[in-house]
């Protein structure tokens, strides 16, 4: 952690300070969070950990660099890998916060969502679901979120 400092001065009487107030706060601990093993040479981590704060990069739901025929597997792909980095911070999807769904056709909406309930077993994370056009790789989803570490 790298500490801030911040000073104040107190009453000033006739030239002569009468208090000085000095405080230190220091900024949450921030690391890159990946998954082991990543064979992914980008300019980006999969997460990074600021505190108890978990940004999460989007995801995917490929399959050996192809996107799956079925739109629920892709979904839970994209999940699973959400879930992966999730528990490399130690943290599960209940920690989730909010989400954002990227969707090259919101015609996917009920196949995402038959997959995505199976994911919380308590009230879920707020979200969003963006029919954002094209994604990467021709991918139906992109899943990023924000987790909070309970």
């Amino acid at each position: 952690m790298r500490p801030v400092h911040k000073f104040g001065l107190g009453l000033v009487l006739g030239g002569l300070v009468v208090g000085v107030v000095s405080s230190t706060s220091a900024q949450p601990e921030r690391r890159a969070i990946n998954l082991p093993g990543r064979s992914v040479d980008a300019p980006f981590s999969d997460a990074i950990l600021a505190g108890d704060t978990l940004y999460l990069a989007g995801r995917l739901g490929l399959e050996n660099g192809q996107v799956p025929d079925d739109p629920q597997q892709e979904a839970r792909n994209a999940l699973d890998q959400i879930q992966a980095v999730l528990a490399e911070a130690g943290m599960t999807m209940n920690d989730l916060v909010t989400v954002q769904v990227f969707c090259s056709d919101v015609a996917f909406f009920s196949d995402f969502n038959a997959v995505y309930t199976n994911y919380f077993t308590a009230d879920p994370p707020a979200r969003a679901f963006v029919g954002s056009g094209t994604l990467l790789r021709d991918a139906r989803f992109e899943v990023t979120g924000i987790a909070v570490r309970r």
